[in-house]
C-alpha cells in the first residue's frame, strides 16, 4: 500500500510525503500524482522516509522524476545507493 500526503503547498513547489510500498500498481499512482503536481509547473519535492519497499519500476520512477528536477529527500540508504547517489 502507498500513501501520497501533501506536507507542504504554495504557488511554486508541493512536498509530497511517500509512505509504504512504491510496487506494483502503486507505482502509477505515484507516476500519476506527480505528473498532475509537474502540469502545475512547481518545484515538487518527495520525502522518501517513510517508504518501505521499492521495487525496480519504483527505482525506475524515482530516477525519471529526479532527471526531470523533481526533488527527492530522506532517502533510505538502500533506496539512495539504487539511484547511484548518496541524496
Amino acid at each position: 500500500m502507498l500513501r501520497l500526503s501533501v506536507i507542504q503547498e504554495s504557488e511554486l513547489a508541493i512536498t509530497f510525503r511517500v509512505e509504504g510500498e512504491v510496487s506494483g500498481r502503486w507505482v502509477a499512482e505515484l507516476r500519476r500524482a506527480c505528473e498532475e503536481a509537474l502540469s502545475r509547473d512547481v518545484r515538487l519535492t518527495l520525502d522518501l522516509a517513510g517508504v518501505s519497499f521499492v521495487d525496480l519500476d519504483g527505482i525506475d520512477v524515482f530516477r525519471i522524476l529526479r532527471e526531470r528536477h523533481v526533488i527527492l529527500v530522506n532517502p533510505s540508504s538502500f533506496i539512495a545507493e539504487q539511484l547511484g547517489s548518496s541524496q
